[in-house]
């Protein structure tokens, strides 16, 4: 057996395209990481890694504060 460590495959979309900011103004990409409920989705489920995941958040908190993203989806739109 041998005692090579394996290389785990980078799954984040972001270190993929080697991007180092996460612009607040692109709503459609900021969506793609909210639920329908209107929260940040988790980084096992959107599968990002943790630098990644804290510049998305704050993005994404950054675009709701301007009105660009809502805080919560309206509960008596159906």
């Amino acid at each position: 057996m041998s005692n090579k460590m394996r290389v785990r495959e980078s799954s984040c979309e972001f270190c993929k395209d080697a991007v180092k900011e996460i612009d607040y103004k692109n709503v459609e990409l900021l969506s793609k990481y909210i639920s329908r409920k209107g929260k940040i989705l988790p980084r096992r489920t959107t599968g990002t890694c943790a630098f990644h995941q804290r510049k998305l958040s704050k993005a994404i908190k950054r675009a709701r504060m301007i009105a660009l993203l809502p805080f919560a989806e309206s509960y008596y739109l159906s």
